[in-house]
């Protein structure tokens, strides 16, 4: 009798694929086929120690000093913005595997959790790659940095620590910058990107909200005070690097705690006002 396959190698598979197009529909024919209960959670090897992922050629990685200005006054400056946005989601992708892929021996919840949150982590890719195109461009035409999955290289040996940092910090910051965004947008008459972005809002408040529950997990299993291991991770990797203001309510429905906030707006820079 045939055993199924299981889904860290298919994670893996998906992880490697180095064309978006491939990347894309081994994401969806995968997360259908773990919905459906074709994978199993049995492995007998052990994750790989983390490298690159897969991507195509473009876009050129930059540091992120380096990526142009997103000013919304011009289409170019428009395109610019929405690619930046378009290149965190194909991270997101890559990210949402290999929490899958690398970490192992989970109930069956986290893996459910994060094979969905890659299915729509490339569903928002194709919407704005959709909308970049409209615009005259593609995605890889303007330079990108590599934030995200160093990041994950950084916690690659503990799901704690990568559930703290990549979800909570990473991604969250989304949840304060995107309604800004959405406002401008709508402002200047861009109501197609405004519609996705409130897409993208809506989805990215439960993968961060994942990522907390998860991380309360992790802590609870360990015996571990949550919000003072958060507290001691914060000022462990990000000292200096966080930004404000925060989103309180948004936040809050993607599991944070009001004495969380308050740590995290200790430690953030306020932008200058100019």
């Amino acid at each position: 009798m045939a055993t199924s396959p299981n889904i860290f190698t298919a994670a893996q598979q998906c992880l490697a694929a180095n064309t978006v197009a491939e990347k894309l529909r081994l994401t969806k024919t995968i997360a259908a086929q773990w919905r459906d209960g074709n994978y199993t959670l049995i492995s007998d090897s052990a994750p790989e120690v983390i490298g690159e992922a897969g991507r195509p050629q473009k876009p050129l990685l930059v540091t992120p000093a380096h990526v142009p200005r997103r000013g919304l006054g011009s289409d170019a400056g428009r395109a610019a913005l929405i690619h930046a946005i378009t290149h965190i989601e194909f991270n997101a992708i890559n990210l949402a595997w290999d929490a899958v892929y690398r970490f192992r021996a989970l109930p069956k919840q986290y893996y459910d959790d994060w094979v969905r949150v890659a299915d729509e982590e490339a569903y928002h890719f194709e919407l704005l790659s959709k909308r970049l195109q409209s615009l005259g461009y593609q995605y890889g035409d303007f330079p990108a940095h590599n934030g995200l999955w160093a990041m994950a290289q950084k916690t690659a040996n503990d799901p704690m620590v990568r559930m703290a940092l990549v979800p909570r910090v990473l991604e969250a910051r989304g949840l304060d910058v995107t309604p800004g965004m959405m406002k401008r947008l709508k402002k200047m008459g861009d109501h197609e990107t405004t519609k996705i972005l409130g897409i993208i809002l809506r989805d990215e408040i439960g993968h961060v909200e994942i990522g907390s529950r998860w991380f309360k997990y992790f802590c609870n299993e360990r015996a571990l005070d949550a919000e003072d291991t958060f507290r001691d991770l914060i000022q462990a990797y990000f000292i200096g690097e966080l930004r404000g203001p925060l989103d309180y309510e948004l936040r809050q429905q993607a599991g944070f705690s009001r004495s969380e906030l308050k740590t995290l707006e200790k430690l953030a820079t306020q932008p200058t006002k100019e």
